[in-house]
Parts: C-alpha cells; structure tokens; sequence
C-alpha cells in the first residue's frame, strides 16, 4: 500500500515551470488556460520512490483560500491512490500555513475526479455553468461533454 512516505514533493521555480507543461496537459486541455496560471502559486513535482509521476499547482487567494489548480497524474499512476495521498499532504500543508479552506474545480464529465475529491471530503459549493462551452475542441470523458465546471470546496480549520 503507498503511502505518504514513498511520496517526495519538490517545488518548481517558475523559470523551470514550462519544462512541466505535458503534466499539466494531461489534467487541463487548454493550453490557453494553462498559460495563464503555470506562473501563479505554488507548483511541485510529484515523485513515488524515485520517479516523477505528475505534478501539482496552488494557487492563492483572499481570505486565506488556496485552490488545488491542476493535480496531474501520468497515466500508470491514475487510480493507485496517490492522488489522494496528494490531497492530505495539500491539506496538511497549507492548514500549516494558515489555510482555512481549499477549492477544486472539475467538468461535470469528469467522473473520477468528482469521486476522488468528495471521497476526500470536498462539497460541491458552485456550479459554473458553460465554463468549457468555450474551449476550442469540445472534452468528452465518458460519452460526456464537459460544459459546466464543478467547483468543490474543504474547510482545512475544525
């Protein structure tokens, strides 16, 4: 069973960020989106043992809020339960740094992931509704399309 000790985050420098691009494109299509967060907060590679397996951004906003922007996984390592070893270590991490609350957003066609962050104690707290409408090539996970982004929320304070 992994767990959080075969898991090594190393944190990416912005200069270095671009090298990561092909992580991030597994969890977000657009590489217009993409280009405009890779530079905000906090980015890490992921690593289990000694290999690099995805990687993870953050970034921040008011009133002590930090969004889970792009959890990436390569696809071996999907559904081995390092993603949610990612998200205790984000928990754990940023309650530390005075974090109360944590946020995801997720298309409605992205079944695991609605999953993954409700198993790990998210609530669905907003649906935007038509967010990927826009996007150049229409997603389609499961025969569905994404349209609406799913936005979950975790208070990090009892």
């Amino acid at each position: 069973m992994t767990s959080l000790k075969d898991i090594r985050f190393e944190m990416v420098e912005r200069g270095q960020r671009s090298l990561y691009l092909d992580y991030l494109f597994l969890a977000d299509e657009s590489e217009v989106a993409v280009n405009k967060y890779i530079n905000d907060g906090e980015m890490f590679s992921i690593y289990y043992r000694n290999d690099i397996v995805g990687v993870v951004l953050y970034v921040f906003h008011a009133q002590e809020v930090v969004e889970l922007k792009n959890i990436a996984l390569t696809p071996e390592y999907q559904g081995s339960g390092i993603g949610s070893l990612v998200l205790t270590d984000a928990f754990e991490r940023y309650k530390r740094n005075g974090m109360i609350k944590i946020i995801v957003g997720t298309a409605n066609s992205s079944i695991g992931n609605l999953a993954l962050y409700q198993k790990a104690g998210f609530r669905i707290s907003e649906i935007k509704k038509d967010f990927f409408k826009e996007y150049p090539t229409p997603i389609y996970e499961y025969g569905i399309r994404a349209l609406d982004m799913v936005m979950l929320e975790k208070e990090l304070i009892e």
